[in-house]
This record gives C-alpha cells, sequence and structure tokens, in this order.
C-alpha cells in the first residue's frame, strides 16, 4: 500500500476523530436512555449497567485506534 501523501494525513486523522466523536455521543444518548427506561420500568434491577459495560471495551478499542495504536493507522 503506498504511504498517504503529508496533506492527507490530517484529514485521515480528522475523520478518525469525528467518527470518535460520534461513537461516544451515542455511547452517552444510548446507555442514557437505557437508565432511564431501568429506572423507570425495573428500578429494582440495574440491567442499564450490561450494556454500558459491553460498549465500554469497543469503545477503548476505537480510542486505542483514533490515537494511532494499532500500526499505520495511526498518525505520523
Amino acid at each position: 500500500m503506498p504511504e498517504p501523501r503529508t496533506d492527507q494525513v490530517p484529514n485521515a486523522a480528522a475523520r478518525r476523530l469525528r467518527g470518535f466523536r460520534l461513537h461516544l455521543v451515542g455511547y452517552f444518548v444510548v446507555v442514557g436512555a437505557c437508565v432511564v427506561v431501568n429506572r423507570l420500568f425495573t428500578p429494582g434491577f440495574a440491567w442499564f449497567v450490561w450494556p454500558m459495560v459491553g460498549w465500554g471495551p469497543v469503545l477503548a478499542l476505537h480510542v486505542a485506534y483514533v490515537m494511532g495504536l494499532f500500526g499505520k493507522a495511526g498518525p505520523r
């Protein structure tokens, strides 16, 4: 695979960061909605923790990708 041009690297990094921001916003919206639904319908059991904990490692992997910890995907 050819090396990216130097003017393309900042654009790629900006796209990765924008994608991460969308992922983070989605995480908080979905987890927040799960908390609300959980407290309204089943306040005796905190099931919202399971989606929160399950999605957390995926979000952490996305952070690692954006930071460039997966080889050539990161900034140079």
